[in-house]
């Protein structure tokens, strides 16, 4: 196989090792602050160890885990430090992305945003909060927060993105998660963004995003729920 026909198949190996090594993160079976080893990898993911190999440069260049002297490596550990630059660069992201989305998402976009967080909460007030609310509710969360990046149409800001949405969920696991006393807090906090694309106000879009993003960082702050 010639070196050109060698290079896809290496990029996409790699691409499917970083998001078995991310699905398992977030899964809960590697853990932050955890020292793990090349073969332990191969085990959890069940990837090759020469793709292993070719990972573990991009996860250290993510931030998602660090080489150690003479230990080895460590999973990224979730401390202020990383709260308060995840979230900043988050802002800095969403708001500039939610100002472009409100004049250029179609009506029949925000028409869908809406009705998944009403049937949220219609849902919990006819049915009560179940777990299986509460997960569906965190995906409808998450779902808003990409539809805006994902508008931009910008793969740069996407990978950016993509590595940050990783630690934003691994600090909402280890700090703070989607309660039944948040759970009506945050699609309200939606609907509000949402009524402001609808009427086509960026700048008012852009502060009510501030704002949910801001409750979120204090959270995980251990700020209290706001």
């Amino acid at each position: 196989m010639s070196e050109n026909k060698r290079q896809p198949a290496r990029q996409s190996r790699r691409s499917e090792a970083y998001n078995s090594f991310t699905e398992h993160l977030l899964a809960r079976d590697i853990r932050p602050g955890q020292f793990i080893s090349q073969r332990e990898l191969v085990e959890i993911t069940d990837m090759p160890l020469g793709a292993i190999r070719e990972l573990i440069p991009r996860l250290e260049a993510d931030g998602l885990i660090t080489t150690v002297p003479q230990r080895g490596m460590q999973v990224a550990h979730i401390d202020l430090d990383l709260v308060r630059n995840a979230f900043q660069l988050r802002i800095f992201l969403e708001l500039e992305a939610a100002r472009l989305f409100t004049v250029q998402a179609s009506d029949k976009m925000l028409a869908k945003l809406r009705k998944a967080h009403e049937d949220v909460l219609e849902s919990a007030r006819e049915n009560g909060i179940t777990p299986e609310l509460l997960e569906h509710a965190q995906a409808v969360d998450w779902s808003l927060h990409d539809t805006i990046i994902d508008s931009l149409d910008n793969e740069i800001i996407s990978k950016i993105y993509k590595v940050n949405s990783v630690k934003i969920r691994l600090i909402r696991q280890e700090r703070f998660r989607l309660t039944e006393s948040l759970l009506q807090n945050v699609m309200n906090d939606h609907l509000a963004i949402i009524a402001a694309f609808e009427k086509r106000d960026p700048e008012q879009a852009a502060i009510c995003l501030r704002q949910h993003l801001e409750n979120a960082r204090g959270r995980a702050l251990g700020l209290g729920d706001r």
